[in-house]
């Protein structure tokens, strides 16, 4: 069955073409819970929350844009919804801070460590950083997502950029000294 007619099943409510969908995206959709929640069992509930609401909206789809990236925005909309509740996000004044450049030797630096480090990071900082530096969402967007100011946005990024070239530093210093 084509993307398209799994799509047009859905709509129609067809619990087996629903099935399927799932089966087709869940890990792809996984990955991306995982990266915006605090633990596996967190990204496990944000996965299912995300498909209900999925199969809810379903026929808002209008073929328009990757069906996937449809996807993945609600997954993401799902996760960060938590977020917003919690007022997590450091609220600053400053309009911008200079951001660090991230430089990375691929050779002692792991994608696995790399990853560790950013799940490693407070909630504010992790989620900005995840939607502006992976995902690829601009401040304004980040800000309307989230419900914070572009400069907020932009200062947690600073901030989780800061943190992560601190942790890189000092793991190639620790690797430079036992080589």
């Amino acid at each position: 069955m084509s993307l398209n007619q799994l799509i047009h099943n859905c709509k129609k409510q067809d619990i087996g073409a629903q099935e399927q969908l799932y089966r087709l995206y869940a890990n792809k959709l996984f990955a991306v819970c995982l990266k915006y929640s605090n633990s596996y069992q967190q990204a496990e509930d944000n996965l299912q929350d995300g498909f209900m609401i999925i199969f809810d909206k379903i026929k808002q789809y209008q073929d328009k844009g990757s069906f996937e990236g449809w996807m993945k925005r609600i997954m993401i909309n799902t996760t960060l919804q938590k977020y917003r509740k919690q007022s997590v996000f450091e609220i600053v004044n400053e309009d911008h801070l200079k951001e660090p450049a991230l430089e990375i030797n691929e050779e002692n630096v792991s994608v696995d460590y790399l990853l560790k480090i950013i799940q490693e990071l407070p909630d504010r900082y992790q989620q900005v950083f995840n939607l502006y530096a992976l995902d690829g969402f601009s401040h304004k967007e980040i800000a309307e997502m989230l419900q914070i100011s572009t400069g907020t946005s932009k200062s947690n990024l600073a901030r989780a950029r800061i943190i992560l070239k601190e942790k890189i530093e000092a793991n190639q210093l620790k690797m430079a000294a036992h080589s």
